[in-house]
C-alpha cells in the first residue's frame, strides 16, 4: 500500500500562507523594536534636562550652534560623530574595572551650566571615568561612532 498525502484545498493553503505571513511580520517587528532600544541597564548620558552643547576629544570638538552642529575642521563625519555622543548610552559598573592603554581626555559642556566637565575615555576598552570618579561603561555597539573621522594631513 502507497502512501499518498492528502492534498491541501485552495482554501487552508491561502489560510496557511496569511497565518505564516502574519507570524512572519510578528517576528520582524519584534526584532526591529528590539534592534533600537538600548539594553534596560543603560542610561542616557545627555537627555532634555541636560543636553550637550560642546564636546572636545582631543584636538577635535564639536558645538552646537541655532544652526546645528559645528566641528573642527579636520573632522568628516561632524553630524554623525556629534548624534553618537548626544545619544550616548552607558552602563554604570558597581567597581572600578582594570583599564588599559591610553586614556583620553573629555570635555563636556551641558547647555546652560557654566562649568566644563573633564571626563577620562578608554575608548578601547569602552570606558568612562565621570569627574565625581564613577565607572561607565559604553556598549560595544556604540564605541566606533564616538571617535570623529580626521581628514588626512597633506604634507
Amino acid at each position: 500500500m502507497n502512501y499518498i498525502p492528502m492534498a491541501f484545498s485552495r482554501k487552508k493553503w491561502n489560510t496557511i500562507i496569511i497565518l505564516a505571513s502574519i507570524l512572519m511580520i510578528s517576528v520582524l517587528t519584534v526584532i526591529e523594536d528590539n534592534r533600537h532600544q538600548p539594553t534596560m541597564q543603560t542610561q542616557a548620558l545627555f537627555d532634555q534636562s541636560a543636553p550637550l552643547s560642546q564636546l572636545q576629544l582631543g584636538d577635535h570638538w564639536l558645538q552646537k550652534r541655532q544652526s546645528g552642529w559645528q566641528c573642527s575642521e579636520e573632522v568628516l563625519n561632524c553630524l554623525e560623530w556629534a548624534n553618537a555622543w548626544e545619544q550616548l548610552h552607558i552602563s554604570a559598573l558597581t567597581e572600578q574595572p582594570q583599564t588599559e592603554g591610553e586614556p583620553q581626555e573629555v570635555v563636556i559642556q551641558i547647555a546652560d551650566i557654566d562649568t566644563a566637565l573633564l571626563w577620562i575615555l578608554f575608548d578601547n576598552q569602552g570606558l568612562l571615568k565621570s569627574p565625581t570618579g564613577n565607572w561607565y561603561l559604553i556598549p560595544a555597539s556604540l564605541r566606533e561612532q564616538l571617535a570623529p573621522i580626521i581628514r588626512a594631513k597633506v604634507n
